[in-house]
């Protein structure tokens, strides 16, 4: 047995032959040959939470599929029809990607998609994919955050809408697809889905093959936020002080509100991205959701969003739907450890995988070695919210004026020293942006009391503390901004004083454009 030294022991182009194994009951890690079975972790039944390893629970579904699709591909991928096999081909071609290669775990969400449809019926005996309980199929393919979820998109959409408009007989294939988004943010980065966008993936990542962009063209992809799937009840029209003697939509008229110029589409397939928002809710349970404020919310997003994808299967018919999601769970109303995991992920590629892979960030501590201040703080610096001198302070409602505890405050310098550093050494690079810190707090009023505590320079370090470059987020602000299917126009006019002056709407447009932007050069948040 042994302590991790080094976390990447995989390269992000090849199945994964190594990975680190915990064992629960010595504390420690063992460096084991071949992949880790595919599964989750939950938290340990009556367990407090604190250091608290988890429960790991295999995914047995996607351990079953393994095998079969990787000795499907080392065969050669028989059964796929002519233009599958070039896109295979043309996305492994290791000469044409010395630059733009895809990660395995890109290829293998993809390849799982193509061999449920394509290969030979006896390669699938045995393969049972449950369904949510309602008319469409889904399927869903379990990536880590930063894996790359929007190239695996262009490439089910190129995938898709090349098959059919090569033979339009083949009704395995759909050449008009439905892009689903969890915001206003995440829908305006998905507009490189568009074939005609001139910053699409398909060219960008070199999805597509030569000679094929235009008949990827002939196909048709709608990229809408859930929230225009919503639609008034009969009961909520009836409350209306003014009645609208049109009623309720009918399902027709409700498709052609959502699908618009692709409202004549038959048979189409749906994406959903962050699918984790599109659950369908146990009606056992819905009361306890309704009762639970912070679930309150998110059940009915999942209402709208899973009810209006009901709607337009029952107008136009949803060949298939594919959900891509890092946390596949449907609230269960119950404890940590019994999470509902969706029941039709068919591929899985989580953070252990592609922290190892080096995929992406690795998580930090605060720790400086060289600070004598560290090594008396470590032991409480590792686990800082179960600290006696903390977790009261922080679990309370509070003025945002009431200093943080000295444990925080301390943590704050010791990383704004690394900050600080980094800073320097980006600027020597001739980096003009800054790197950004970020903080995600229990309570909104600890977030107010952090704020505070940059503003008026409690935190002994200078950079950190210009109100201008900090951002707190508002959720509820931020969640209006999201709610619109289109940005609000941000003016800066100005009053009489000279002030700048923006509506409610504007402001959350402001902060939702400062949060996407973060760093990036000429944008609003260039400078957070």
């Amino acid at each position: 047995m042994e302590q991790i030294d080094k976390l990447i022991i995989n390269t992000p182009y090849e199945e994964p032959k190594y990975y680190w194994h915990y064992d629960r009951e010595h504390r420690s890690f063992e460096k084991r040959d071949g992949r880790r079975p595919a599964g989750y972790v939950v938290a340990t039944p009556d367990s407090q939470g604190f250091d608290d390893p988890g429960v790991f629970v295999p995914i047995e579904l996607v351990n079953k599929i393994r095998p079969r699709v990787k000795s499907w591909r080392e065969n050669g991928y028989p059964g796929v029809s002519g233009i599958t096999r070039r896109l295979l081909h043309h996305w492994q071609d290791s000469e044409e990607r010395e630059i733009r290669r895809f990660f395995f775990c890109q290829l293998e969400a993809i390849e799982t998609l193509i061999w449920l449809i394509e290969a030979p019926e006896a390669e699938k005996t045995g393969i049972d994919i449950p369904g949510d309980g309602g008319e469409f199929a889904r399927w869903c393919c379990k990536m880590a955050t930063g894996t790359g979820k929007t190239v695996i998109m262009a490439m089910l959409i190129a995938w898709h809408v090349l098959n059919k408009i090569t033979n339009r007989q083949d009704t395995r294939f759909a050449k008009d697809v439905l892009v689903v988004a969890p915001g206003l943010t995440v829908k305006s980065r998905l507009s490189v889905l568009y074939p005609n966008n001139d910053e699409n993936y398909y060219e960008e990542f070199n999805i597509v093959p030569q000679g094929l962009m235009e008949r990827l063209r002939l196909g048709r992809v709608k990229v809408i936020n859930w929230h225009k799937m919503s639609w008034e009840s009969e009961e909520q029209v009836q409350k209306k002080k003014i009645v609208d003697k049109r009623g309720t939509l009918s399902d027709e008229a409700y498709t052609r509100q959502v699908l618009g110029d692709m409202a004549n589409t038959r048979n189409l397939i749906v994406i959903n991205d962050e699918a984790h928002h599109a659950w369908r809710i146990n009606l056992e349970a819905r009361g306890k959701y309704l009762r639970q404020r912070d679930m309150k919310d998110s059940a009915e997003e999942a209402t709208v969003w899973i009810g209006g994808l009901d709607r337009l299967h029952k107008s136009r018919g949803i060949l298939r739907c594919f959900d891509l999601s890092a946390t596949p769970f449907a609230p269960s109303g119950k404890k940590a450890e019994e999470e509902s995991l969706y029941g039709w992920i068919i591929s899985d590629f989580g953070l252990n995988d592609s922290i190892e892979s080096g995929l992406v960030k690795t998580p930090r501590v605060v720790i400086r070695d060289d600070s004598k201040r560290t090594r008396e703080l470590k032991s409480r610096l590792y686990h800082i919210y179960m600290d006696p001198d903390v977790k009261d302070d922080i679990n309370r409602k509070a003025e945002e004026t009431e200093p943080l505890p000295d444990l925080i405050s301390n943590a704050y310098y010791l990383l704004g020293k690394d900050w600080l550093e980094t800073k320097q050494d980006w600027k020597m690079a001739g980096q003009a942006a800054p790197p950004v810190m970020i903080t995600v707090a229990n309570r909104t009023e600890t977030a107010a009391r952090i704020r505070y505590s940059f503003d008026h320079k409690q935190i002994l370090i200078d950079e950190l503390c210009n109100p201008e470059k900090t951002l707190h987020i508002d959720s509820k602000v931020l969640k209006v901004a999201e709610s619109s299917d289109e940005g609000a126009q941000v003016d800066f006019t100005h009053d009489e004083l000279g002030e700048i002056k923006l509506t409610q709407k504007q402001q959350a447009e402001l902060l939702r454009q400062k949060v996407d932007t973060v760093g990036k050069i000429g944008q609003p948040g260039e400078q957070v």
